[in-house]
């Protein structure tokens, strides 16, 4: 995966952004929204996006569009700066294929003090009960 090809393939758009910054808000298009379609990709391989697919999957349009916004600062350009790293870490994190588990068994010690632990709490019970009379 080449990110520089990847950021070629995004698409960007600019819309009002909320917030602080008073009238220049009602003026400038500062918030950035980034979209990128995963099944169209021609940087990505098919085991890359079925991986994406999988892992993003709540992130994810029907159509299978990544999309993503920045507003955070009054600035067009830090925005799209921000959100391109953001999407970077996002789509490394989603090729990450997890580790399997390795079944453990309980050690012998943490076994014997289990059942001691038990037999110790059958006994108390036992000793709460009313003694009985022959």
């Amino acid at each position: 995966m080449d990110n520089e090809k990847i950021i070629k393939e995004l698409k960007f758009k600019a819309n009002r952004s909320s917030g602080a910054g008073g009238q220049h808000v009602n003026k400038v298009s500062s918030k950035i929204e980034l979209s990128f379609d995963i099944q169209n990709s021609s940087e990505l391989t098919n085991e890359e996006k079925e991986l994406l697919l999988k892992n993003l999957k709540p992130r994810l349009t029907k159509e299978n569009v990544l999309l993503l916004q920045c507003d955070e600062s009054r600035s067009q350009h830090k925005n799209k700066e921000i959100i391109i790293k953001r999407f970077l870490q996002l789509i490394t994190k989603g090729l990450k294929v997890p580790r399997k588990r390795k079944p453990t068994k309980p050690t012998k010690s943490s076994i014997k003090k289990r059942l001691e632990k038990k037999k110790k709490q059958a006994y108390k019970k036992v000793l709460r009960n009313k003694p009985k009379i022959l």
